[in-house]
């Protein structure tokens, strides 16, 4: 049995620009497939901040947000929450509901994703999965380098086959991203 189910391979991905004009976005994953920003189950995608600027609102959606490469930003919320995400940064999940502002303070960023509306929620974490079995619908990991032992480039993200040993993916946990999804 393959490690992977399906992989998303970063080469080639196609950025479309923001509304805004302060970055592109490039879609991975959407479930269901071809669904628009209004009905989408979950999302994931990478994208390119170019410049400071507010955030677009998407009601009804829990997001989650990890710096992969340059920034960092500063993302501040009207409650007066700010955070600092960096290339290093934990993942930063926030309510798609609240504007928040970003400011870009180094270098333009890409950053991962995920977007997902009730019933589902993503966990979201930098590492490999840590066990099998983990009563998620959809475990898939984000590949940060080149990881040719597992078949992974830089950017790829690849859908874990189900009951798949993760040990595999320890010796590599640095290099990767592990997203979740599970339904409520």
């Amino acid at each position: 049995m393959s490690l992977f189910a399906r992989i998303y391979r970063g080469a080639g991905r196609a950025f479309a620009p923001w509304k805004n004009g302060g970055g592109e976005t490039a879609e991975i994953l959407c479930v269901p497939q071809g669904a628009g920003f209004d009905a989408f189950h979950w999302r994931i995608s990478t994208a390119k901040v170019a410049q400071s600027g507010p955030f677009s609102s998407f009601p009804g959606v829990q997001r989650n947000l990890t710096v992969i490469d340059g920034g960092p930003m500063r993302l501040s919320f009207p409650d007066g929450t700010v955070q600092e995400l960096g290339a290093q940064a934990e993942p930063f999940a926030f309510s798609g509901e609240i504007g928040c502002g970003c400011d870009l303070l180094g270098p333009e960023l890409l950053d991962l994703n995920v977007m997902v509306r009730a019933p589902y929620r993503a966990e979201v974490s930098r590492g490999a999965p840590r066990r099998a079995s983990t009563g998620a619908l959809t475990c898939l990991v984000f590949a940060l380098s080149e990881l040719p032992d597992i078949g992974l480039d830089r950017h790829d993200l690849a859908v874990l086959s189900e009951a798949e040993e993760v040990a595999t993916l320890a010796p590599h946990a640095a290099q990767l991203i592990t997203v979740e999804i599970s339904a409520a």
